[in-house]
């Protein structure tokens, strides 16, 4: 399971992961209008059907008035892919070097990425947070 941020976690809840996976893809870094009853050709709709789309307008607007939301890009976005990708780099235990090289960031971005990743130092050794 993946966590997503804000509302799109709110959305995971009355409509599923898949179906705010695919409205993160698809409207992800905007802003988009939530009627408090999706019609047949909104875009809400055609994308994750009428019954997700009815879920998902309730658990938003309450049935009371359409709502304008923005939609975080979540795991879709570019950022949280090159993450992914960084990371996975990290765990087949490519240098810091040939990271930064691959992937554009710099070699300072990496070693961060693999301090978080808990991959500096001792792994017998606990963190303390």
């Amino acid at each position: 399971m993946i966590t997503l941020p804000g509302v799109l976690a709110q959305i995971a809840d009355v409509a599923g992961e898949d179906a705010a996976l695919a409205i993160a893809e698809a409207r992800g870094g905007t802003q988009v209008y939530i009627p408090p009853v999706p019609g047949a050709d909104h875009w809400l709709t055609k994308l994750i059907g009428r019954e997700a789309a009815r879920a998902v307008a309730d658990e938003l607007t309450c049935g009371v008035g359409g709502l304008r939301v923005d939609l975080p890009l979540g795991p879709t976005g570019h950022a949280a892919q090159m993450r992914a990708r960084i990371d996975a780099m990290i765990q087949e235990g490519r240098s810091e070097r040939d990271i930064a090289l691959c992937t554009g960031y710099s070699t300072r971005t990496i070693r961060r990425r693999r301090a978080r990743l808990g991959k500096d130092g001792d792994d017998r050794q606990m963190s303390l947070f």
